[in-house]
């Protein structure tokens, strides 16, 4: 699971559509207009994203797991390749290019305030520790109050607020913890509790009220993808912008479309002799473009009173 750093243009009237350049030929000043970057003029309803994150040449993780399915859920989206892979490795491993991200975030939002930001704070996984230590206190001190929203895993989440998750109550009081910092949506995608998989989600819509809270039952399947998490946090964008007032929805969703894609990949090596349990897998991300546009949502949320 690499960075996924997205950012939604809820609002692009705040940019030019096209702009004048003056141009100096055989000693006269003369004017000549550019055609309109259309998807700023003619921007499109469900908006348009910036992408930061690893690519990768041959597999799908990083902007290969995400932007494909932002553009099947109709966003225009611009992807900036913070590096170049062969396959399936890499993260944001230092503190100088958070910080510059950072400063991406700051100068869209002086153009549009409107803008939301969402974060996957990749630092590991299970209690394994993927980057320098110095970027954990960078995403806790810098990145946490300027996201509007965050998809950390069990063991980030953890990181992020100095404590233990060890039951749903836990899981809970976590993502409370993370709304008082700042995002007023939070989603911990797994939560590995007594052998059992949840994603828990948590919705701040005012400050004086408590947070929309919910949890959704996952299957675990018995295998090891790539890109999963990348993909996550893209369709739990792209569905949260299309529902801003329903997380729970646009993550019944999401974790529809992801399961239903998991599920292919395992059959599809198992359709080609291999099996799917021996080694990690590519996710069968172009062949599951129905399950991401229209899925059947089978995995419901369900809110805690």
């Amino acid at each position: 699971m690499l960075q996924a750093l997205l950012l939604s243009f809820s609002d692009s009237a705040a940019i030019p559509a096209g702009r004048i350049f003056r141009c100096i030929s055989s000693n006269r000043l003369t004017m000549a207009s550019r055609p309109p970057i259309l998807s700023l003029a003619l921007p499109s309803e469900t908006g348009r994203v910036l992408s930061i994150q690893s690519h990768t040449v041959q597999g799908y993780v990083g902007n290969k797991s995400a932007v494909f399915p932002l553009q099947l859920l109709g966003y225009d989206v611009d992807p900036i390749n913070s590096v170049q892979f062969s396959n399936h490795t890499g993260y944001i491993g230092s503190v100088s290019f958070l910080n510059t991200v950072l400063e991406v975030v700051n100068k869209l939002r002086s153009i549009n305030p409107n803008l939301t930001y969402v974060c996957d704070p990749v630092m590991g996984d299970e209690g394994k520790l993927y980057v320098p230590t110095e970027l954990v206190s960078v995403y806790r001190e810098k990145v946490v109050p300027v996201a509007s929203m965050l998809t950390p895993n069990q063991f980030e989440a953890e990181l992020l607020t100095g404590s233990r998750i060890v039951s749903e109550q836990d899981g809970r009081e976590a993502c409370k913890t993370l709304h008082a910092a700042g995002p007023s949506k939070v989603v911990i995608t797994s939560i590995n509790i007594d052998g059992n998989l949840l994603l828990v989600g948590s919705h701040k819509k005012d400050k004086g009220q408590s947070p929309e809270q919910f949890k959704i039952v996952i299957p675990k399947v018995p295998a090891y993808f790539t890109g999963t998490g990348d993909l996550m946090t893209a369709l739990l964008l792209g569905w949260s912008n299309k529902f801003p007032d329903s997380l729970d929805r646009a993550a019944e969703i999401a974790v529809s479309s992801l399961q239903a894609l998991l599920q292919r990949t395992v059959n599809d090596y198992e359709t080609a002799g291999f099996d799917p349990q021996t080694s990690s897998l590519e996710i069968r991300l172009v062949q599951s473009q129905d399950d991401i546009r229209n899925p059947q949502v089978e995995f419901k949320a369900e809110r805690y009173n």
